[in-house]
């Protein structure tokens, strides 16, 4: 009997252990926030997710679509990116129309969705304050089943600063469709520091780094990040580094739209390529991808699931009328 009793003691354990492990906490209060729902799934404490790249700077029509419906056929716990998810730039009710467009087709997933955003969703006054009401806080953190994950805002800086690089912006996007690439790149916006690494305020830098102090008992930390915020000399990126050097962590960015693999203080620093985002092949890999990453004890297993490679039991590209183009450079 006694032995009985203690078989069911552990049993009820390890399910309390497992509830608890599945919990998802955060500290965002209000109405807006940046998950289409709640990341609640499953009955262990394995995680399995998808990271997928930008869209925009240039999206090739109906590739989206298609991974959206390419991602359900992985059925992951949820959907996260690197940001840049609208073509922005717009009005009020311009950038409203682009995230309801965007919005439906992620819905195709049929996962919970966590909304990251980049320079094109980030940038002007109007393109934050229409984020703020449908979104939040466009930096944040979120825990589950024990997994950390620190989502940066790399256009986090002044308004005054951000009124001269949209201004500049603006300009220099137009003379990237009148003039091309080697144009763009000899503007003003092009050759600033924010354009390659962002900006993040001492503000979100103090934010993760009390973040991570709370949360040093993580198994592993994902960090989402657009831009490549650690490259520049002096960033409150250096800060958030620092918290978590005695901790397994991973980043993750996007921005350049080519794939690009270092490791960094023992780390693995990964930037995608695209996911219907304009390509630049003679700067390396960059093709059409999705990460598929899972979580299994203390360990991290990261997949690179090329669109290509990705079909239905009838070995079709699930909603595509025709052959779609993953790689520019191959079509």
């Amino acid at each position: 009997m006694i032995g009985k009793m203690a078989s069911v003691a552990t049993a009820l354990m390890a399910l309390a252990c497992a509830t608890e492990a599945q919990t998802f906490s955060h500290d965002i209060s209000g109405d807006a926030v940046p998950w289409s729902e709640p990341l609640t799934s499953g009955d262990t404490s394995d995680l399995t997710f998808i990271l997928h790249s930008d869209l925009t700077g240039g999206e090739r029509p109906g590739i989206f679509e298609l991974a959206a419906r390419q991602m359900a056929l992985l059925r992951p716990e949820f959907v996260i990116s690197v940001g840049d998810l609208i073509e922005g730039g717009g009005d009020r009710d311009a950038l409203i129309a682009e995230w309801e467009s965007f919005d439906a087709r992620a819905a195709l997933i049929g996962a919970p969705y966590v909304f990251v955003g980049g320079n094109h969703d980030l940038s002007s006054k109007a393109e934050r304050a229409v984020w703020a009401e449908r979104y939040g806080q466009p930096y944040f953190h979120f825990r589950i089943k024990d997994v950390l994950f620190l989502v940066l805002d790399t256009e986090d800086m002044s308004a005054e600063r951000r009124e001269t690089l949209a201004a500049q912006r603006a300009k220099a996007v137009e003379i990237y469709k009148t003039d091309g690439p080697e144009a763009f790149a000899e503007t003003p916006y092009a050759n600033s520091l924010e354009r390659v690494t962002g900006a993040i305020s001492k503000e979100q830098g103090d934010y993760f780094v009390d973040v991570v102090a709370s949360n040093q008992d993580a198994r592993h930390t994902f960090v989402i990040t657009h831009k490549p915020a650690w490259e520049a000399e002096e960033t409150e990126f250096h800060r958030i580094e620092e918290a978590l050097s005695d901790m397994p962590y991973t980043v993750f960015n996007g921005h350049e739209h080519f794939y690009e693999y270092r490791m960094r203080f023992g780390r693995d620093y990964i930037q995608l390529a695209t996911t219907s985002g304009e390509q630049f092949p003679k700067k390396g890999l960059s093709e059409d991808h999705v990460m598929l990453i899972s979580v299994r004890g203390d360990e991290v297993e990261m997949v690179n699931l090329m669109l290509e490679g990705i079909r239905d039991r009838m070995a079709e590209y699930p909603g595509a009328a025709t052959t779609p183009c993953f790689a520019v450079a191959k079509c």
